[in-house]
């Protein structure tokens, strides 16, 4: 008998390591270490996160210290002199940080639209600040650590994912979401079942996908679990999103279960109402989360604390780390595990092109992930699928190309939007507001700088 093989010590370089969301990657990654045999972590962040950084960072040692293994945490505001031999890379960074986010919201609720980080006018914009910055790293990668698979994190991340396969070399990527892994830890319990004994597919865009299921002899149960939804039954809705409930007899007709995203559409009217309610009371979802991040990075603060506080189970996080750590798991070690990602098409769901990004059930081990066919859709369901992929390829087009237009063409397509003069107004304060980190628009905004911001707060967090 030989000698058994070592494991090669793994590099993990996380950009965006200040976040508040680290500590539960951490934990994901001490959980696993028997298959994932970390030897030093790198947390990047920009200059503006440095003090997050370093907090955050001092949890994450203090995390590992607490463990039988020696790994080293680094924090570093250079990029590239983390990116050097990476195993993998997550990302999970916000251009602007939470003050653009409150632009994002605030903006468009001063018009009675909704504001949203990933759904609507905010989630278009979001796009617009990320996606340069994406094609940046993916550069970087491809020289200072070729072989490294890119777990991104960054919303919107099915539009992240998109940009890197149409705008980039780059195919070492996978982008992830925890709201399928939310869905499958709690829809089992509701029909008194387990998830090993359910299998699961998932198809559509990342916070706008379907999902069926069956059961161990073959048998589709989603109509069981559609009907545990309408007995208040917790199925995972993800904690940033109200609990409007969706139209039984819509879903009952489909035999899908939609994304908790879906209540933005289906639901629209009620939606919009509560995120105006809030707007104008307690403040909007990103004000809420200031908040909380300021509790949290004071709980991290704590010498004594070595564990992620249950307060981050609030942030609209969990599962998180579940998704990240086991997706890197899988790729390092062929598991080819069921793991719901953004991927490229190649048919798994025939009503979008072959080279389009979308969210699906797939295999994921060595060779990446291996996208499972759903099939077409009902013209229902096909019908919103296609008009939201294709608005996403315009708002990709613009932010690599700045062209104003596009991102009007995105603004008149997206359903949350109304079109008309409002929309356009919005759009206006929405480019006034993120000038700085939208370089490729510059001519464009010269152009308005006549238009005003109409919401005090998000006028008083502009540059």
């Amino acid at each position: 008998m030989g000698e058994a093989v070592e494991q090669k010590k793994l590099k993990i370089v996380t950009i965006g390591g200040g976040s508040t969301y680290t500590p539960e990657l951490i934990e994901g990654f001490i959980k696993r270490y028997d298959e994932l045999p970390v030897s030093e972590m790198w947390l990047v962040d920009v200059e503006e996160g440095q003090e997050k950084l370093e907090i955050v960072g001092r949890l994450a040692q203090r995390m590992w210290d607490a463990t039988p293994w020696k790994v080293k945490v680094h924090l570093t505001l250079d990029r590239q002199q983390a990116l050097k031999d990476a195993d993998f890379v997550t990302t999970q960074f916000r251009v602007g940080l939470l003050e653009a986010r409150i632009k994002d919201e605030r903006i468009p609720f001063s018009y009675g639209l909704l504001g949203q980080e990933t759904n609507g006018a905010g989630g278009i914009f979001k796009a617009l600040r990320t996606i340069p910055l994406i094609l940046e790293i993916v550069n970087e990668m491809a020289a200072l650590c070729p072989n490294a698979w890119l777990i991104n994190f960054t919303n919107p991340s099915g539009m992240v994912t998109e940009a890197i396969l149409r705008y980039s070399s780059w195919r070492r990527v996978i982008g992830l979401c925890n709201v399928p892994v939310n869905a499958m830890m709690k829809e089992p319990a509701t029909i008194n079942a387990a998830l090993a004994e359910l299998t699961y597919k998932f198809a559509g865009l990342n916070h706008f996908h379907w999902h069926r299921v069956l059961d161990n002899q073959g048998q589709d149960v989603t109509a069981d679990i559609i009907s545990a939804m309408f007995r208040n039954e917790d199925t995972g809705i993800p904690a940033n999103i109200h609990k409007v409930p969706f139209m039984q007899e819509q879903l009952e007709q489909m035999n899908l279960l939609p994304c908790g995203y879906h209540r933005y559409y289906y639901r629209q009217e009620e939606m919009l109402q509560r995120g105006i309610e809030e707007y104008q009371t307690v403040g909007t979802r990103a004000e809420q989360v200031k908040e909380m991040e300021t509790a949290l990075l004071q709980l991290y603060q704590d010498p004594t604390l070595q564990t992620k506080p249950e307060l981050l189970l609030k942030r609209g996080g969990g599962y998180y780390s579940d998704a990240a750590c086991e997706a890197i798991s899988a790729l390092y070690n062929n598991k080819n595990t069921h793991i719901v990602v953004s991927t490229r098409n190649d048919g798994a769901v025939p009503d979008l092109d072959d080279d389009c990004a979308v969210e699906v059930s797939c295999f994921i081990g060595s060779a990446g992930a291996l996208p499972i066919a759903f099939g077409r859709l009902a013209p229902a369901e096909r019908g919103w699928l296609q008009l939201m992929k294709n608005m996403e390829l315009c708002v990709c087009e613009a932010a690599v190309t700045g062209n104003y237009g596009l991102v009007l063409q995105a603004f008149l397509m997206n359903p949350l939007i109304p079109g008309g003069a409002t929309a356009k107004r919005v759009m206006d304060e929405l480019f006034i507001a993120h000038r700085r980190f939208l370089p490729r628009f510059k001519a464009a905004i010269d152009r308005l700088q006549d238009v005003e911001i109409k919401d005090p707060i998000a006028r008083g967090l502009s540059e």
